[in-house]
């Protein structure tokens, strides 16, 4: 089975509705030491939560890896690596993060604790929350 994964994006910068429009993007400019040890741990086809930062502030949408890591092409550090990702379909509604902090099973998780991490792995029960509640 995949493993699943979390990435932040900033909407100003690349939004949900960017990656829907373009069918693929390589997610870059993760620099964070944690960050980029998930992100190397990543693999094609799993699967992927797409949460805004900023002003938005919730997960809004669905994707999945097309790529294994690879290190980024426009960096000269091989310990900076990208991935592919496409876009699998907009959750029905945004998961605030403020909805997520409000539910203890969520005590725990690495976007409530450490909220300037960009990539993080999401446990299958807290999938399956978000899920349900973006899909209500």
């Amino acid at each position: 089975m995949a493993n699943r994964w979390l990435l932040k994006t900033e909407p100003s910068e690349y939004s949900f509705d960017d990656l829907l429009r373009e069918k693929k993007t390589v997610w870059d400019g993760v620099t964070n030491p944690l960050a980029l040890r998930y992100l190397r741990a990543i693999r094609k086809g799993d699967a992927l939560l797409i949460y805004h930062t900023g002003d938005v502030r919730a997960a809004v949408g669905l994707g999945k890896t097309v790529s294994d890591p690879y290190p980024d092409p426009a960096r000269q550090d091989p310990r900076i690596v990208v991935v592919e990702v496409a876009p699998v379909r907009r959750l029905g509604r945004p998961v605030p993060l403020e909805v997520i902090k409000g539910e203890r099973a969520f005590r725990a998780f690495e976007l409530v604790r450490l909220p300037r991490l960009s990539v993080m792995p999401v446990p299958d029960v807290l999938w399956d929350r978000i899920l349900q509640m973006g899909d209500r």
